[in-house]
């Protein structure tokens, strides 16, 4: 399956978005929202933890997680944007990634070491990476953010965050590779 548009996808995903994950030789439902996956992969993968061990830690990676997939992300999707339109659609995201991501800025003030949350890489950096690179794509003056410009570029040499980029990807739009 290629695509996330064809009705098999939609037997999968029924908002016919992504992510969509399931796992080999599951016998369960696919998982179909980032975060619900993200808390999968951290409890079924102990080897690479994604949360922080104590209470306190945990709970900070998840507002910050949430900051991005509550706040920022909903409102910068290509399916309000395409619902906008094209004339409209650069200052719509520019408006919301740049509030958000001034937002985002002050809670790294208090939170970040080498990545988002200490020096671990955590499920915020997970969803930070794809925002940040819808500033670059939206022409976003990502200079103004530093904490998070300097934690994506830490992020850029991490061999499984280059291999997830969105232009390494098959269905990935020829005009954005």
């Amino acid at each position: 399956m290629r695509t996330k548009k064809t009705a098999e996808y939609k037997t999968i995903q029924p908002f016919g978005a992504v992510p969509a994950f399931l796992e080999a030789n599951s016998q369960g439902p696919a998982l179909v929202e980032s975060v619900a996956i993200l808390e999968y992969l951290d409890e079924t993968r102990p080897d690479f933890p994604l949360l922080p061990k104590d209470a306190t830690g945990r709970a900070v990676v998840r507002a910050l997680v949430e900051a991005i997939a509550m706040d920022i992300q909903p409102v910068c999707q290509m399916r309000v944007l395409k619902y906008i339109g094209k004339d409209k659609e650069a200052d719509w995201i520019s408006h919301f990634l740049k509030e958000g991501f001034t937002a985002f800025e002050k809670l790294l003030e208090k939170t970040a070491g080498k990545y988002s949350y200490g020096d671990s890489i955590t499920m915020a950096d997970l969803v930070l990476v794809p925002q940040f690179y819808n500033g670059v794509r939206f022409a976003v003056d990502m200079s103004a953010y530093p904490i998070m410009s300097r934690i994506n570029n830490e992020l850029e040499t991490v061999p499984a965050f280059q291999a997830a980029h969105p232009t390494k990807q098959p269905d990935c739009p020829p005009e954005l590779r």
